[in-house]
């Protein structure tokens, strides 16, 4: 992937989860809500970029 190709998500992530890697669960809902995808799209990336899930509002994290 050349540079400035980086997916919307991937980089919204990125920017949100900061240098520690840790995003808050409504962070990552309304975060899918603002780019249109998926919430399991949001999972999956946070998965893929090795980002964590904090203050799960469903209690799973």
């Amino acid at each position: 992937m050349a540079a400035g190709d980086t997916p919307p998500l991937v980089e919204a992530l990125q920017e949100r989860a900061g240098e520690d890697k840790l995003i808050a669960c409504a962070d990552a809902f309304a975060l899918a809500r603002e780019l249109g995808v998926p919430l399991a799209d949001v999972g999956r990336a946070c998965d893929e970029l090795g980002i964590k899930v904090m203050q799960c509002q469903l209690g799973c994290f």
